[in-house]
């Protein structure tokens, strides 16, 4: 066994499943849609991808880390200028230096093509979200059923008869709403769907606590979403002495009008109650 090739064939393979997972979190939806829809790709869950894209990570560490040490000669003559000299600070290192603190930095100051980047993966994962569906609150699947039903505004005794005649037994009110739809073979998704009443649609769908990720959404897909029009929502902020274009996210709205997000939500709510 040739240590050297192992390592520097572990360094490859862990690299290119590690850029597998990087693409498969990039684009994946918000975790409160993923557990929600019970979200899988390859029979993956989102905790296994990101569980998988950790060990991977470090075994990539570890194989750099033994691939440098094998290959030590050919990094320190990276380091020497055209004399053979040793120099710490050679032209490539300090392009390589400069590279990486711009990508660091410019990540972190918001600007392109970073900025790019990582709107770019805000608005796939956003797509996502709105293909598998919200929950009508966060984390609604560690809820109780009991809790679950009456946040939903549903009946009790109506929703677990509905939930027995699709196949799903309830044997506990109190079992969150997770667990019973793992042990039944379903998401939490469906159990919503099978016992929400039947006049919950349109404007009336629209939960009044703002569910997770609400801030980073747009006014225009927000009103899509509970079928509001998006320009009498804007006209009854307005109202309130608040600006908004159906372009600007909820969280924007609200810093512009130096409010909280979920204030700003909240008197959207009351507009889908009018």
């Amino acid at each position: 066994m040739n240590m050297r090739k192992v390592t520097s064939l572990t360094a490859l393979l862990s690299f290119l499943l590690l850029m597998v997972t990087s693409i498969v979190l990039y684009i994946v939806p918000a975790g409160r849609v993923a557990y929600w829809s019970n979200w899988q790709l390859w029979g993956m869950t989102k905790d296994q991808w990101g569980a998988v894209h950790i060990n991977l990570g470090f075994l990539f560490f570890i194989a750099i880390v033994l691939h440098t040490y094998y290959n030590w000669q050919a990094v320190m003559s990276y380091m020497k200028n055209k004399a053979r000299q040793f120099r710490m600070f050679t032209l490539d290192f300090n392009i390589s230096v400069v590279v990486t603190l711009v990508v660091f930095f410019g990540t972190l100051a918001g600007i392109p093509p970073m900025s790019t980047v990582i709107d770019l993966g805000a608005t796939i994962s956003e797509k996502a979200n709105l293909a598998y569906g919200e929950p009508p609150y966060g984390h609604a699947e560690l809820s109780p059923l009991a809790d679950f039903v009456y946040k939903v505004k549903a009946d009790l005794e109506a929703s677990i008869a509905k939930l027995e005649s699709a196949s799903i037994h309830v044997v506990d009110n109190n079992e969150p709403v997770g667990e019973l739809a793992e042990r039944s073979g379903v998401s939490p998704q469906r159990i919503y769907e099978i016992i929400k009443p039947p006049s919950v649609g349109g404007a009336a769908a629209m939960p009044e606590e703002a569910p997770g990720g609400t801030g980073q959404r747009k006014l225009s897909v927000l009103c899509s979403m509970y079928k509001l029009d998006v320009m009498t929502v804007v006209s009854g902020l307005a109202a309130q002495g608040i600006t908004a274009t159906p372009e600007q996210t909820i969280k924007e709205i609200a810093v512009a009008a130096g409010q909280d997000p979920h204030g700003v939500y909240a008197l959207i709510y009351q507009l889908s109650l009018k």
